[in-house]
């Protein structure tokens, strides 16, 4: 499955942590599994990105397939400067891709949103 990992308020060490850990299982020769992650400081932040149009956007442009910017503002009824704008948000991301026929689509199969809340030292 190929699934795309969101955290938010991960701290960047967890992340050169991993890096390493793959790096140093390339360098032996190990087989390493594909990771796709992005991250996030906060939730405000996640929240910038991800409104709740361009989770409407990715779940429509997921069932149909791939579109033109133009089809996918039709299907979504709205204006197309809007969703031209929100599609080059998202692939900024790398959330959506464009083919080689100038068509959006949603490379990946899952989007996993994890939020660790935060516990307080007493």
């Amino acid at each position: 499955m190929n699934t795309l990992k969101i955290t938010i308020g991960d701290a960047p060490e967890l992340a050169l942590e991993r890096f390493a850990t793959t790096f140093n299982a390339a360098l032996k020769g190990n087989d390493v599994e594909p990771f796709f992650g992005i991250g996030f400081e906060n939730m405000s932040q996640f929240s910038g990105v991800f409104t709740p149009k361009r989770w409407e956007l990715i779940e429509v442009l997921k069932i149909i397939g791939p579109l033109t910017i133009y089809a996918l503002a039709k299907q979504l009824n709205r204006h197309y400067a809007n969703v031209h704008k929100d599609v080059m948000a998202l692939c900024e991301w790398l959330v959506i891709e464009k083919d080689d026929d100038n068509k959006v689509f949603v490379p990946w199969d899952e989007i996993d949103v994890r939020w660790p809340l935060l516990r307080q030292v007493a």
